[in-house]
């Protein structure tokens, strides 16, 4: 018994919009070989159909006996739309705004206290203890996006990956991406090269604001870059209203924990 390969009265069911599809349906007899299914369905279908390109064929045996001419499949062969391939200086972007965790020790304002006369007032410093201030974990702005670019096998030499590495973990000395110098941090990138002509590279950033015209406590006039840290210097003092002794602000550091580059070597454009 020879091979049969007859579609069925249920093929081409389909789909529209912006994800438009068609599944031919086929019944197949003659082998219970799964390998010569597969190949008499690839041998027997168009590579494209209706505009769409062979996506997938897939086989459900019926029935299937030891006699390598018996056998019997539904195959179910689907089409759909198949993105080209990303050329040469062609870039995707994706973001996130779901924002970072930090921990603070101060508030911005406090908004009340009670009793309002007798309560100590701390100037804004949050779970003062005894011996400590010790603050809680809020949600602060972070900017997340990567963007991956097709770059030119020539173009990513070792001393180009090398300097991917050194820049990761830097922070903008300038302008770059909408960010002003100090609001973007280098997180790193991942590459995989595509065949012998080019690689796909995916490049990571996070950023966040710088801010000025901070108060805390009884300090004006503070500035602090996007990723640098600040923390506060706490001493006990006399609140006289509440005849306590209470712990204030009376000194504010921003501290510089990353080191910034020059983000025009990343060679995507500024």
């Amino acid at each position: 018994m020879g091979l049969t390969f007859t579609e069925k009265a249920e093929s081409r069911r389909s789909g529209g919009g912006n994800q438009p599809w068609i599944e031919l349906v086929y019944h197949l007899t003659g082998t219970s070989d799964d390998g010569t299914a597969r190949d008499t369905a690839a041998a027997s279908t168009a590579t494209t159909y209706e505009g769409l390109t062979r996506q997938s064929i897939d086989l459900e045996p019926i029935w299937v006996d030891t006699g390598a001419s018996d056998g019997e499949w539904t195959v179910t062969v689907r089409y759909g739309l198949t993105e080209p391939p990303a050329k040469v200086g062609e870039s995707s972007f994706s973001f996130d705004t779901s924002g970072g965790t930090q921990h603070i020790t101060h508030s911005l304002a406090t908004s009340a206290k009670y009793p309002p006369a007798t309560a100590p007032d701390y100037k804004g410093a949050i779970g003062v203890t005894r011996d400590s201030v010790e603050g809680v974990d809020i949600t602060v702005p972070v900017y997340a996006w990567s963007e991956t670019h097709v770059v030119d096998d020539e173009a990513v030499t070792a001393a180009y990956r090398g300097r991917l590495f050194s820049l990761t973990g830097k922070v903008n000395n300038a302008s770059f991406k909408g960010c002003a110098a100090g609001e973007c941090l280098f997180l790193g990138a991942t590459g995989a090269r595509r065949g012998a002509e080019d690689w796909e590279i995916t490049f990571r950033f996070a950023a966040s604001p710088n801010r000025t015209g901070i108060t805390i406590g009884d300090i004006a006039g503070i500035a602090k870059g996007g990723w640098e840290y600040l923390w506060i210097r706490y001493e006990d003092e006399v609140d006289e209203a509440a005849n306590a002794l209470v712990k204030r602000p009376v000194a504010v550091y921003v501290e510089q924990v990353y080191q910034s580059a020059d983000f025009s070597e990343l060679g995507i454009g500024t």
